[in-house]
């Protein structure tokens, strides 16, 4: 579903920019609008358009849409960028960004090679995934990653798994106790990781079915999702559970090793730092959406949206603030 621009721009080798912004997904196109809206020269480089908005269908928790198409959504997203005439590049995976002569230097594949006066980064996190069967292939058709995203999609319908035993996991199942008619948690230890007080209200839920020193092992269906292979890793007995839908909550990989070549301060999970304006410990360089330590356990489209929004502004103050772009009509 991952969107991409029938031609791909081509960008002059050397060429300058008054903000690069590294990711497309709405941390980063929302960064591109209001950075466009600043006047910046702006280009956004991007693996891929969309983000995590790729593994999804719809979605019904963006203010302006009771339902829309994840795919609607982020060609919405895309339109409204380049009509401020930002420059959006898919396929381009960013390698390096040095300082050089007072700007950044930003490298990619692809031959990319541009600089900026300031730089955003909103690469996201990947979502860890299960790789097993059946995950790709109905990935946005039952398979999700974020129960608190896609809960309300499921009302109604017979039972869901969930994969995992962290907080996100047993909030997810929490919350989808009272969409579904049950829900089996299905966790690969004997014990669980979240907060005891999480543990607590699921084990009071009597629609929930607890399968520790479990793990899945295969995705079945058709069109969608119909059932879920399940083996117990102590009596290796495997159950096959008919399920509308599984939940994979087995937490985020950030992009820890690009950070760090950066130079960029990253937290105890290898997400990047920010203060309340997505300043990061490098004067110039901006972070925002799933990549910094912000709301961690609450990633949402609208907050990755609004911290690309504040990345922007900050972004534009500090160009101000170092001369190093004077709107139209200053002298």
């Amino acid at each position: 579903m991952s969107l991409r621009i029938a031609s791909r721009p081509k960008l002059e080798k050397g060429g300058r920019f008054d903000v690069v912004i590294v990711g497309g997904g709405p941390a980063g196109l929302s960064a591109a609008v209001y950075a466009s809206r600043f006047l910046l020269k702006t280009v956004v480089l991007t693996v891929d358009v969309g983000g995590q908005l790729n593994l999804t269908n719809w979605v019904d928790d963006y203010p302006g849409f009771s339902r829309i198409s994840a795919s609607e959504l982020v060609a919405r997203f895309r339109d409204h960028a380049q009509s401020f005439g930002v420059t959006i590049v898919p396929g381009v995976e960013v390698k390096s960004v040095m300082r050089e002569n007072g700007l950044f230097r930003v490298l990619g594949t692809g031959g990319v090679d541009v600089y900026s006066g300031s730089v955003i980064i909103a690469v996201g996190a990947m979502r860890r995934k299960l790789g097993v069967p059946g995950e790709e292939e109905f990935q946005g058709r039952g398979v999700s990653y974020c129960s608190i995203c896609d809960a309300p999609l499921f009302k109604g319908r017979n039972a869901v798994v969930v994969v995992g035993g962290g907080d996100s996991a047993l909030e997810g199942a929490a919350l989808l106790s009272s969409y579904v008619g049950r829900v089996y948690l299905v966790h690969r230890r004997g014990e669980f990781r979240a907060k005891p007080v999480l543990v607590k209200e699921v084990l009071a839920r009597d629609n929930v079915e607890l399968l520790l020193n479990s793990v899945v092992t295969e995705i079945l269906g058709e069109d969608s999702v119909k059932a879920v292979k399940v083996l117990n890793k102590v009596t290796g007995e495997t159950r096959i559970l008919e399920v509308d839908g599984i939940f994979i909550e087995i937490g985020f990989e950030p992009a820890r090793e690009f950070f760090k070549s950066i130079g960029l301060e990253v937290d105890e999970y290898g997400y990047v730092k920010v203060d309340e304006w997505m300043r990061t410990n490098i004067p110039g360089v901006f972070a925002a959406g799933d990549a910094i330590n912000m709301w961690r356990g609450f990633r949402q489209i609208v907050t990755a949206a609004a911290t690309g929004a504040v990345a922007a502004y900050s972004a534009y103050q500090y160009l101000i603030e170092k001369g190093l772009y004077r709107p139209a009509g200053f002298k």
